[in-house]
């Protein structure tokens, strides 16, 4: 079963996925190894992959090629951030074709302004309405794939109000998208709300210490939420146990104690190792008589 289709049963069956963020390959394959059952390449955690914040600086391609990339090193779907689509319903024709090439089972486009922040910062800037139901329709029309799927992301709340995030997110799916990404709800009643109100599947964004409150998984689950996804797990814990080895390290003048205490090989295995000796040894053996005649 193709990637996609097995996204789409994932979204329009029982319970909720659950898609930690993956931002290179290392946390990718961590992710599927660790059984989940899809993996979110997030756009916050790619751009620190490569020294940006994230406020739109990355290009379609050096998002694609990550994407790319994360989507090999996993059998389960890749969902990526697509940011606001990098320009007008053209450049949203572009954006789908490419994410479609590189293998990912769905993305998520949002109404920002371009360049755009992160939906847990202040400042943010949206589009008009009609606007950004051309960019979804141009994405549900330029998809190939039925079973890939377009999730439609509104920033509105921080800016317009909660009401209009709604009104956005139901008439993005009257437009053709899948699912409905409501961006940072303020509060618990809100959380509670957007799946009641909004007129198919929900993702939630789970984000330490953003703008949403805390929500437990399971309790999101019982809302009604179909995914979600947690961007800054791995990204934002790796800048903070980086910090912490790097200090210890300054200060003592010793090898700091990693966690996990692995040695090369052990890590090496993480990433396929044993496969990949096998792989040599198979190629790299010699017929017996040539053998002989040496």
């Amino acid at each position: 079963m193709s990637k996609t289709k097995t996204f789409r049963k994932l979204i329009e069956g029982e319970g909720m996925t659950i898609a930690p963020g993956a931002y290179d390959g290392l946390t990718a394959t961590m992710i599927g190894s660790a059984g989940f059952s899809a993996v979110y390449m997030t756009g916050a955690g790619t751009a620190g992959s490569l020294g940006y914040p994230d406020f739109g600086l990355l290009t379609l391609t050096e998002m694609v090629q990550n994407a790319a990339r994360i989507n090999a090193c996993v059998d389960v779907p890749v969902i990526a951030d697509a940011d606001t689509g990098y320009g007008n319903e053209l450049n949203v024709v572009r954006t789908i074709q490419e994410f479609e090439r590189a293998g990912i089972a769905a993305i998520h486009m949002e109404d920002q302004e371009f360049p755009k922040k992160c939906g847990h910062l202040d400042d943010k800037q949206v589009i008009p309405l009609d606007d950004y139901l051309a960019k979804i329709r141009a994405a549900v029309d330029t998809r190939t794939d039925p079973d890939f799927m377009i999730i439609a992301r509104t920033d509105s709340r921080a800016v317009v109000g909660y009401e209009e995030a709604i009104t956005r997110a139901n008439a993005a799916l009257d437009a053709g998208a899948d699912v409905a990404f409501v961006e940072a709800p303020q509060t618990l009643d809100e959380v509670r709300e957007v799946p009641k109100v909004v007129n198919g599947p929900c993702l939630l964004n789970v984000v330490h210490r953003g703008k949403t409150p805390s929500v437990d998984l399971s309790e999101a689950e019982a809302m009604g939420y179909k995914l979600a996804i947690l961007p800054s797990l791995l990204f934002r814990s790796v800048v903070g146990l980086c910090d912490q080895l790097l200090t210890e390290l300054k200060e003592t003048n010793a090898f700091p104690e990693p966690p996990g205490d692995m040695s090369p090989l052990d890590v090496f295995r993480r990433f396929g190792a044993d496969e990949w000796d096998e792989l040599r040894d198979k190629y790299n053996k010699r017929p017996a008589h040539k053998a002989a005649a040496e």
